[in-house]
């Protein structure tokens, strides 16, 4: 089973990586970009077979491990 972790920044939460992308496209002539958030996306193999155990656990490895949940907030997809 695999499961996609879609990691962000808490609104709110000052984001200097998307704030460099945003400045980066306005030099390159994309104009009109108002706001980048940056994230990241985590790919999991899993050997668990039921989904709803899976989900279970990638959202334990995620608040123990795969995101700071003081300032960041996750979605999980399990396929």
């Amino acid at each position: 089973m695999k499961a996609r972790v879609h990691v962000m920044l808490k609104n709110g939460v000052l984001d200097p990586q998307g704030e460099a992308v945003r400045h980066a496209l306005g030099t390159l002539g994309f104009d009109g970009v108002e706001g980048v958030r940056q994230g990241k996306v985590i790919e999991l193999d899993l050997t668990e077979t039921d989904k709803a155990k899976a989900e279970i656990l990638v959202k334990d490895m995620c608040e123990k491990l795969l995101a700071n949940t003081v300032i960041e907030s996750y979605q999980v997809e399990i396929a």
